[in-house]
């Protein structure tokens, strides 16, 4: 797919992060995209399990919700512009590619893999997460995060100007986000399961034979 995501890259990040942390879906954080975690809290009661795997509760997986813009509608208009340009670009398809992207972008984060965020953000973008993990790095801190579902995903918003396209896309998703100090001691966060919604957006120049989405920009909902 011309418009999709490089599966090339996308196979190299995901090794990469499985060398480092076993491929573990990890809730990003960042300088001048961060959001504030709150002191930390000790999770609620048991919750019932899922499915017992050797030995072991599993939660149950939600599968993402991925709706299309209508034609009519004028999201939908300018994907259809988009699609003029690069005859490859899906939106399905583009969302698929999106949510494999935030979970490589979120996990990279999380343990500090600059090469797979390089490769996956603008420069600006990649400057602000690279000061954040410095940071993080200079205080001996540790980030212990997962995402336990995406159980939405979503086009949020859409822009064309000439042949750049910026896609924005709506991911809620069902995440852990715990901080150890040096110590080893929780400072920030909580062990509690936390649904999170994320607004990040991701440009290509349709024209350009590089097919990669960076992502540009990425706050809160």
């Amino acid at each position: 797919m011309g418009g999709g995501f490089p599966i090339d890259l996308i196979l190299f990040g995901m090794i990469a992060a499985f060398l480092v942390l076993r491929l573990r879906s990890i809730l990003g954080r960042r300088t001048g995209f961060e959001r504030p975690q709150p002191p930390y809290q000790p999770p609620p009661g048991p919750t019932a399990p899922g499915p017992v795997i050797d030995g072991h509760a599993e939660p149950v997986a939600t599968a993402a919700h991925r709706p299309v813009p209508e034609p009519v509608s004028a999201l939908g208009q300018t994907l259809a512009r988009m699609q003029a340009v690069d005859h490859g670009f899906d939106p399905a398809g583009f969302l698929d590619g999106a949510e494999t992207a935030f979970r490589m972008i979120v996990a990279a984060f999380a343990t500090g893999d600059r090469t797979t965020l390089h490769n996956l953000l603008s420069d600006d973008t990649f400057r602000a997460f690279e000061q954040a993990i410095t940071a993080r790095e200079a205080v001996g801190h540790q980030q212990v995060s997962e995402i336990r579902a995406v159980p939405g995903v979503s086009i949020d918003g859409a822009e064309l100007n000439g042949t750049v396209a910026q896609i924005t896309v709506k991911f809620v998703s069902d995440q852990i986000s715990l901080t150890h100090d040096q110590a080893g001691n929780p400072v920030a966060g909580t062990d509690a399961v936390t649904e999170i919604t994320d607004l990040w957006t991701f440009e290509r120049d349709l024209s350009s034979r590089d097919p990669t989405w960076r992502l540009v920009a990425a706050r809160s909902a």
